[in-house]
Order: C-alpha cells, then structure tokens, then sequence
C-alpha cells in the first residue's frame, strides 16, 4: 500500500528542514510505501529552494507550486499529484510521533471511518508562548472541543489534520478553495451529512506549535471566527452555542458601549460585563496555573484566552458583515498569514 503525506506551506525556510526529517523518518509497516508531497504557496523566503534541494537527493519527496497561496489550494494540488491510496494531511508547525502515519493508516482500516485524525494539542516554548498553548487546549479558553482531548476515542464533528482514502477525496470534490480558514471543519462537515464518519483516536499523536504573540494569536481567531460565517452560510445550518458565544459576549458589549452616548448607565453594565469575563478567564487560568506560583504564566494564560474570544467574535461579527449583509469580498485581514 502506498500512502501519500500532503503539506500545504509557504514561507518556512526557517522550519522546513526540520519538518522534512521528521516526516520522511516515519516508520511504517513493511507492506506501506511513503510519498511526501509538499505544495509551496510562492514563498519570498528560501523554502521552494530548500525543497527543491531536497528533492533532488530524495526520491519520495514531490514538490509543487501552490500559485493561489491559500491552503485549501495547496492541499487539493497535493491530492491531484498524490500516488497514495491513502492521503495524510500534515503541517509545519507540527512535532509527530514516530508511528503518526501508520496510526491513521491503521485507524482508517479499523473504523472504517471515512476521515480520522488526533487531538490538536500545543505545545510552547518560552513563559509567553507556553501560556498561548495551555490557553488554547483549556475546557474555558476551547469551550469545550472534542479536539482538545487527547484520551478521546470515537466519533468527533472534526479532527485536526486528517487522513482519508483518497478516493473518497477526490468523490468529495476535495477542498473548498473560497474558504482560507476553515476547510478542514466544512470538509468534514460534508463527509458528516452525507452519511460518513469523523473519527478521533488517541493512538494519532503530534504536538502543534502555537502562535508566537498575542496579537497573532488574536489574527488567528480571528480568520476563524470570519470564515466560520462562510461555511455556515455555505451549509445552511445553525452555528452551534461554541461558535456564537464569543460573537453573542462581543454584539452585546458593543452595542452597550453605543447605548451609553443615550443612556450612561449602560457603560456601567458594559464595565461589569468586562469585570465579570475578566474574572472569568482569570479564574479559568488559575485552574492551570496556580497566581501564586507562577503569576506572569497565569496572567498570560488569561490574555490569551481573551485574545481568542475576543478575536474570534470580531471576526465572527466582520463575517456577518461581509458574507450575509453587504456582501463584500473578504479582505486582506480575513487572506494573510498569522505567522
């Protein structure tokens, strides 16, 4: 059997080399061959020449051009060129397991299940990005995604990466390419309603590098909470209560802060809302991280929390804007990188 490994990537001289020795080290079961093709998305930086380089010592390695820069592009590419009769999804920013291949491949036998995956588990360097990461796998900080538990076994609504028999790919018609953030979720939404199933198993391990800042944490969030409008609007179908929350907390301060010009009391109930979130996400951090043994890492954990949610409703609220009510082409806001 051969499987194929898909990398959308653009711009990661600085990690490539790394990433490539870790995904041509899988191990595999004698019977399984690998082929690792990566789309590069027109990068300014050295990393078409590093890969090429590569390429050149390393037969299973293929290396395509991804001129439309956005992912669900580059992964489509990558299924077009890929000679496996499964596909694996990976990404740069992404430590894996040893077995990580061969764990999807033996999930997908086993469950018959029509896309399965792992946990989306961060993991940090430094006081700053350590606190982004127990941030963003937190019940509070997550609102409660079966994506962020590592023990789960069975059936999820999406798993993060993914692996999938290539024909049933290609059946789905692949990726939707008017979404830059988000086609991994409406991709499994479509294998979901058309009878299919989504399996997370905690035999699928890798760790994800989060953002490095705040303020790219708050882009990220805020490309999801934007394009989640579009894959709604697309599938017709009510968000759940985890994706309207952050939009919900968002519409109501603002539209207090607006009250207040008429009714100034409102600025006093838009300042309790704010203490009592605040108090919220501390509270969440301090379930992490004691205040009193580390209180720059809890204080950090409550920022990014608050840089997701708040990033998250923006976006969310822009979307709305764009997609459903003025019909607006998205941005450069809702197309650039977040790293």
């Amino acid at each position: 059997m051969r499987v194929s490994v898909i990398v959308p990537c653009r711009n990661e001289a600085a990690h490539i080399a790394d990433f490539l020795d870790s995904a041509l080290a899988q191990r595999l079961p004698a019977d399984c061959t690998l082929q690792l093709v990566v789309a590069d998305g027109a990068s300014d930086d050295d990393t078409r020449l590093l890969l090429d380089r590569r390429a050149a010592l390393e037969p299973r390695l293929v290396v395509i051009a991804n001129p439309a820069r956005i992912t669900s592009a580059a992964l489509n590419r990558a299924i077009e060129c890929a000679e496996g009769e499964i596909v694996v999804r990976m990404d740069v920013h992404t430590v894996y397991a040893e077995d990580y291949v061969a764990a999807c491949v033996a999930t997908l036998q086993r469950t018959g299940a029509a896309c399965v995956g792992g946990a989306w588990l961060p993991v940090g360097e430094g006081g700053r990005q350590r606190a982004i990461a127990r941030a963003f796998s937190s019940p509070f900080g997550s609102g409660g995604a079966a994506s962020r538990r590592p023990d789960l076994e069975g059936e999820v609504d999406t798993v993060y990466l993914g692996a999938w028999w290539r024909a049933e790919l290609l059946r789905l018609g692949g990726f939707d390419e008017a979404l830059v953030r988000n086609q991994d979720d409406e991709l499994a939404l479509r294998i979901v309603r058309g009878g299919g199933r989504v399996w997370q198993s905690a035999s699928i391990r890798s760790w994800y590098t989060p953002r490095g800042s705040f303020l790219a944490l708050f882009r990220q969030f805020w490309q999801y909470g934007y394009w989640k409008v579009a894959v709604i609007r697309k599938h017709r179908l009510p968000a759940s209560p985890r994706h309207l929350v952050p939009f919900a907390f968002v519409a109501l301060l603002a539209s207090l802060l607006a009250a207040g010009l008429i009714w100034p009391l409102a600025w006093r109930v838009a300042g309790g809302l704010t203490a009592a979130y605040a108090l919220a996400a501390l509270a969440g951090a301090a379930a992490l991280d004691k205040p009193w043994q580390a209180p720059l890492q809890w204080a950090g954990i409550a920022w990014a929390t608050a840089c997701m949610h708040f990033g998250y409703g923006l976006g969310f609220a822009r979307g709305l804007w764009d997609f459903s009510i003025t019909g607006h082409a998205p941005g450069a806001g809702a197309t650039r990188l977040t790293r």
